[in-house]
């Protein structure tokens, strides 16, 4: 089974940084791309950014670009969301997901929901 695990989340002064990991097992993790989403109370899931299989090929929404880096480690199973100068509006729980293949199929693709792993809360406040 596949089983994604989603780690680091906390609360943070505006401007600050966390590091979010997802630790997968049950599957190849090097044959599949990866996607952080994230969801706001009360709000609709939003795609965050997504990395091919071996990590040469990245992509974000326009919300957490230039702020966010998605990045991955083949050898260890992980899979990292460096986010950085956060604002109250990235507060959400973050979700790590898996797509069907090497990459995603459109731009902001969203995997299906039986593939994300359990979120991290990321609450950013003063």
């Amino acid at each position: 089974d596949v089983q994604l695990q989603a780690s680091g989340g906390g609360l943070v002064q505006p401007g600050g940084s966390l590091r979010l990991s997802c630790a997968a097992s049950g599957f190849t993790f090097s044959r599949y791309a990866m996607s952080w989403v994230r969801q706001a109370p009360g709000k609709e899931v939003e795609w965050v950014s997504a990395i091919n299989s071996v990590g040469s090929s990245t992509t974000y929404a326009d919300s957490v670009k230039g702020r966010f880096t998605i990045s991955r480690d083949n050898t260890k199973n992980t899979l990292y969301l460096q986010m950085n100068s956060l604002e109250p509006e990235d507060t959400a729980m973050y979700y790590c997901a898996k797509y069907l293949g090497t990459t995603w199929m459109w731009e902001s693709q969203i995997p299906m929901k039986k593939y994300w792993g359990r979120g991290t809360l990321v609450t950013v406040s003063s």
